[in-house]
């Protein structure tokens, strides 16, 4: 099973605003973390994993997030399709990449904020954590 992005909706009335997305499962999330880049233009790239699945929710501002399902963990083909998708804090939506893949991330504009859901937990992430060279796969189209 590949990515997935589950879209959800944004609520308004007078008392301001409430984003959600209903059809995500929170059964097998372990911890999360908030990323926030200095900048717009660094990327974090390329960080694989082979067990745990992330999910990925844009609290402010908006991101890119590319992703690439790798062949090989030990020498992965740098001709591996590239998938992209920019998430926003205006759209309510998580991605869901799971394990098997490597992600890169690039804040889009300044104040950015993107959550990020993981299923394995901290005490075995030093196992499954492979980070390959920026320049391996082209995050930008």
């Amino acid at each position: 099973m590949g990515a997935s992005l589950l879209t959800g909706a944004v609520y308004s009335d007078e008392r301001g605003s409430v984003s959600f997305v209903n059809d995500f499962k929170f059964n097998d999330i372990s911890r999360f973390y908030i990323i926030e880049n200095s900048e717009t233009h660094p990327v974090r790239a390329w960080q694989g994993h082979k067990l745990d699945c992330k999910n990925f929710y844009c609290i402010a501002g908006s991101f890119q997030v590319s992703y690439v399902r790798v062949d090989d963990w030990e020498n992965p083909s740098a001709s591996l399709k590239v998938d992209r998708v920019v998430l926003t804090a205006s759209k309510s939506a998580v991605l869901s990449i799971p394990a098997g893949y490597a992600n890169a991330i690039k804040a889009l504009e300044p104040g950015s904020r993107l959550m990020s859901f993981s299923t394995l937990p901290l005490d075995q992430v030093k196992e499954d954590d492979v980070r390959f060279d920026k320049s391996k796969w082209n995050f930008d189209e």
